[in-house]
């Protein structure tokens, strides 16, 4: 399993709209002080950049033998000739899988021609997500994001709990009093959420949490502090 990022995605995309910016700072026409440019191919900050960097990298993928997957649009697969290869992207992120190396280097050489790739090796770290490579298989942990979350909200040094919700209590939309500002408990919980995906032993209470979304109160935020 080999992670890459792509260098300046975003500018590689070729623009199908027609649009036009001002001459950026530094780069003006002397002689045409007030004429415009006309974009042939993405900037940053350009709100169709994402998707034609994602055309750009799909039409490229299908030319080489990848099929797009009908149930994630983002996780290409080639199979051929009994080669496979997996290749998942979020935005400029990109893991490759396969069962041929011979094969995944060649691609990879190819790739790397046609787009401006930095090679990051095995596996290691992908959306907040840690994998350790071990003999028995690949091992998923949050550990990272776990700390930073922790840190972001002031738990670092909380005391520890054998639960993750407490089974005498009834929470209901009406416990406790409303919040005054919600955002941090739903960002919390948007956060757990995510954490949820390698610690299935706080799904349920997430999920409880998640009800209240769009009227907190005190007790559901001591409720959240407590999976935290």
């Amino acid at each position: 399993m080999r992670q890459f990022d792509v260098n300046h995605a975003f500018l590689q995309g070729h623009l199908t709209d027609e649009v036009y910016m001002m001459q950026p700072p530094g780069f003006v026409d002397k002689d045409n002080p007030t004429a415009v440019c006309k974009l042939r191919k993405a900037v940053y900050g350009l709100k169709q950049a994402p998707r034609a960097w994602y055309n750009e990298l799909k039409t490229y993928l299908l030319s080489c033998g990848f099929r797009n997957s009908y149930a994630d649009a983002s996780l290409f697969i080639y199979n051929s000739n009994g080669v496979l290869m997996y290749m998942l992207v979020y935005v400029d992120d990109i893991i490759l899988t396969g069962n041929n190396t011979d094969h995944i280097n060649r691609f990879v050489q190819s790739f790397s021609q046609h787009f401006s790739l930095k090679d990051l090796g095995s596996l290691s770290y992908f959306l907040g997500i840690e994998a350790t490579h071990k003999s028995t298989g690949l091992l998923l942990t949050q550990k990272r994001y776990i700390t930073d979350l922790l840190h972001r909200n002031n738990m670092t040094n909380a005391k520890a709990v054998a639960t993750p919700m407490c089974s005498t209590e009834q929470l209901t939309l009406k416990s406790g009093h409303p919040l005054d500002d919600p955002k941090q408990f739903r960002a919390v919980v948007g956060s757990l959420q995510y954490l949820s995906l390698t610690r299935p032993d706080i799904s349920f209470a997430v999920n409880r949490m998640s009800q209240y979304m769009h009227q907190p109160t005190d007790e559901h935020w001591t409720a959240v502090k407590r999976i935290l």
